[in-house]
């Protein structure tokens, strides 16, 4: 086996000597794309060969991912893939590694074709920012391949930023935003629109239904890599959103055995605990498992806030033939909180209070308890090298209970002397089941002298909910200075018998079903056409009823209702390889929003329609190790519904609507991640976004995505040293945004730039130390999200630290 610490290799590596009829025996092979001479250990390792090579020969390059079933000899030749290095056996049946001779360059150019076909996305193990590969469109594809803006956030980024929760993520990344929802929960958005299906290993199942704030919350932890696309995204998932789509692809099990034990420990008495083994449970490898336990609590920089989150994760891979695998997982997480609703309000004229970032604006009773639990399926079968099919399933079912004060100003902002205050008490209990499947074949073939590949697919969700909250408003001569933290515990009946108390059961059902397909065909070498379409169903239902205080009858309102048959959703592009490593390409996509509001005449308004357009330029350099994009985007969007005026109060005692309200979103979004330099992992992602609408009688001219900044850039690097320095790696990053604005548009929520910082040694090659510092600066800034002049305003977090002890044992 290589012996890589630290970060040499010895000139021979003995392992037991395998028979020559055993060269062409099928192993099962799991390895993500990353260090070759990793790769090369692994693969040794896992058949016995014996492999002789010069360290100098793969130092400092990376090797693809290695799947599936092969003999040894195949996995070496994909690992050597596109490193100028090639494979030779021996005639005693043993490996050797040279360099690529001219007379063999044309038979190494027929290793890399079959292994970039195959090319694994997997990011765990990589220590790359830069991934190889996504999975986000169905299939496998690199991301110059894609004609639409992809990011993908690595295991190794998550790792060096310490982040476990996919607001944090979304805040550093190139495009999204990740708002504060009204509860714990979060929005995420790009390019100014919400991203409300979220995939789960390609499966799309709606998270961010709206219940009175009640929008999701993510841990990170159960997740290999986060894929995110920017731009319509009406092909994957039917009602698309016009910002984008993101994919969280799980861990899998490993095929050799790995366990990690990480304990942290930071700022505010935040503690953590977390194992994560895996490997193969069967001696040839074709059953493997994953197991993740983690347990994670803290209190705040805020007053009286406090968390604790309990998460467990299980998975299980069955190679049921050489050619058909079955993944099935299960994660739950339990998020226990006294947490803080709804921020801090303004004065009237929008400046922010005057008061310290502990403010704490709850109660000493405010409770919440977030309970999500996920079960994972898929099944893959792979007919040849070119023909495979795959089924997913998703279903997850959440309960979100809380009691909570909520403080805001009695009149549309708090007086210059801190006074206007009003408790608002809220008891809330949602329950919700999504459930999601998709099906697709992909296939490569040629036929006219042309390159081809088909995928064809449909995917259905289902979203039901049994929601109800109670709620009373508290006019108090208090002030904002002086906050009563210990009035009267509140519970769901009680409000019901307090005056003024109120309560709204309430109950969604909303299915989607779709048809997909797309089309890749070369007509010339460099050219790559694409061409796709989406047969959409929508239907939609929320009932609810208003039950008011002292009563014991809740009065049903009348039932929303909406539905769309056959929704063509068309989507084209381009794509032209400059070179090995550059492409230009174009795209159109289209996008539908289904809407539930009524005109005059009491139908539904026809849906939302948007039309994305892109261009831009990629890059896979030096080898792969770095992927850059700069794109050019534009989307236009018609038939929002607007308020119809000239028809009087008549829908319910309130205007009706018409579908005729104009929005556009346009910008520049440029990024580069991955080793740019021997040793430097880079992300950098810059964004440069306006959201405005066209056509509005209140809002025309107005920005449209009041949280969307026009300059956002994220960057970070980590640096891992090398010679006497060799166990040392630090990190540096920052993220600096413009000034965004309030929902009320009389206001500017401040822009900011807030630096990071991470400090690791390698104590030995088992156990690894972190050190990682946010707010370096201790930066004092509001967060862009929905703020409000009578509430919703929240601090970003102060200075601090976190320090991480990570034992991985060898085996």
């Amino acid at each position: 086996m290589f012996n890589t610490w630290p970060r040499t290799l010895p000139a021979a590596v003995a392992l037991a000597t395998l028979a020559s009829a055993a060269l062409a025996q099928d192993l099962s092979f799991n390895l993500p794309a990353g260090p070759l001479a990793g790769t090369l250990n692994a693969i040794a390792g896992q058949s016995g060969q014996i492999i002789s090579l010069e360290p100098s020969l793969v130092q400092g390059k990376q090797a693809p991912a290695v799947i599936g079933q092969m003999p040894a000899e195949q996995a070496m030749q994909k690992a050597l893939s596109g490193s100028g290095l090639q494979l030779r056996v021996t005639g005693q049946g043993n490996f050797s590694v040279e360099p690529v001779t001219d007379s063999s360059a044309a038979l190494q150019l027929g290793a890399t074709n079959i292994v970039e076909r195959s090319l694994g996305a997997t990011t765990e193990g990589s220590g790359s920012y830069a991934a190889r590969a996504v999975t986000i469109g169905k299939g496998t594809h690199t991301l110059k391949e894609i004609p639409q803006s992809v990011t993908v956030m690595t295991r190794k980024q998550m790792d060096d930023q310490d982040l476990t929760d996919l607001k944090d993520a979304a805040n550093k990344t190139t495009g999204l935003v990740g708002v504060q929802g009204v509860g714990k929960g979060m929005i995420l958005t790009s390019r100014g629109f919400q991203i409300d299906d979220w995939q789960y290993d390609g499966v799309p199942i709606p998270r961010n239904t709206y219940a009175l704030g009640n929008w999701a919350t993510q841990d990170l932890i159960f997740f290999d890599r986060m894929e995110i696309l920017r731009g319509a995204s009406g092909l994957l998932q039917g009602t698309g959103s016009p910002g984008g789509a993101i994919n969280l692809v799980r861990k899998r099990g490993q095929n050799a055995p790995t366990v990690t034990v990480t304990g942290k420990a930071g700022s505010w008495d935040h503690y953590g605990l977390q194992l994560d083994a895996g490997g193969p449970l069967n001696t040839s490898g074709t059953v493997r498992g994953r197991f993740v336990a983690d347990e994670d609590q803290s209190h705040s920089f805020i007053d009286y806030e406090w968390s604790k989150t309990h998460s467990l994760y299980g998975a299980l891979d069955f190679d049921l033939r050489d050619d058909t695998t079955l993944g099935l997982a299960v994660s739950q997480s339990n998020a226990e909180s006294r947490p803080m609703i709804r921020g801090l309000p303004r004065y009237a004229d929008g400046r922010s209070l005057d008061v310290p970032r502990s403010t704490y604006t709850g109660a000493r009773w405010n409770h919440a308890d977030i309970d999500v639990t996920t079960v994972y399926t898929d099944l893959e079968h792979r007919f040849n090298d070119d023909w495979a099919a795959k089924v997913g399933a998703v279903r997850m079912t959440e309960t979100n209970k809380a009691k909570n004060q909520r403080l805001q100003s009695i009149g549309d902002a708090i007086e210059a002397d801190g006074s206007g205050v009003q408790y608002a008490d809220f008891v809330t209990d949602f329950d919700s089941t999504k459930l999601g499947l998709d099906m697709n074949l992909t296939g490569h073939f040629e036929a006219l002298s042309m390159e081809q590949e088909v995928m064809l697919g449909g995917n259905y969700s289902r979203y039901t909910s049994d929601d109800r909250f109670a709620r009373t408003f508290n006019d108090s001569s208090d002030t904002i200075f002086g906050i009563d933290h210990d009035r009267p515990e509140i519970s769901y009946e009680g409000l019901l018998n307090t005056p003024g108390g109120r309560a709204t059961p309430s109950k969604y059902e909303i299915r989607q079903k779709g048809l997909y397909g797309s089309w890749r065909v070369k007509p010339i070498e460099p050219l790559t056409l694409v061409l796709g379409s989406r047969v959409s169903w929508y239907d939609y239902s929320y009932k609810s009823a208003t039950q008011q205080a002292f009563s014991n009858v809740a009065i049903a309102e009348p039932e929303s209702t909406a539905d769309e048959n056959g929704e063509v959703t068309p989507y084209g592009g381009i794509i032209y390889d400059l070179s090995r490593e550059w492409a230009v390409y174009a795209s159109y996509t289209d996008v539908f929003e289904p809407q539930t509001v009524r005109g005059i005449n009491g139908s539904v308004l026809k849906p939302v329609i948007g039309s994305n357009y892109e261009v831009g330029l990629k890059g896979e350099l030096l080898d792969g190790r770095v992927n850059t994009s700069l794109a050019v985007f534009r989307y236009d969007q018609k038939n929002r519904a607007l308020n119809d005026l000239a028809s009087g109060f008549a829908c319910d005692g309130w205007y009706c609507s018409i579908a005729a309200g104009k929005v556009r979103s346009q910008g520049i979004e440029a990024e580069v991640s991955g080793e740019v330099l021997t040793g430097l992992q880079l992300f950098a992602g810059y964004t440069y976004n306006t959201t405005k609408y066209l056509k509005d009688p209140e809002n025309e001219g107005k920005v449209f995505s009041t949280w969307t900044p026009k300059h956002m850039l994220r960057v970070w690097g980590d640096y891992q040293f090398s010679g006497d320095w060799n166990r040392v790696s630090t990190g540096l990053g920052f993220t600096t945004q413009t000034h965004t604005l309030g929902y009320e548009h009389t206001f500017e929520v401040p822009g900011y730039t807030v630096w990071s910082a991470r400090l690791g040694y390698q104590l030995t090659k088992e156990i690894g130390l972190a050190l990682n510092a946010n707010n370096l600066f201790d930066k004092h800034y509001y967060t862009a999200g929905y703020n409000q002049l009578n509430g919703n305003n929240n601090y970003g977090d102060p200075r601090n630290v976190m320090f991480t002890v990570k034992y991985t044992p060898t085996f």
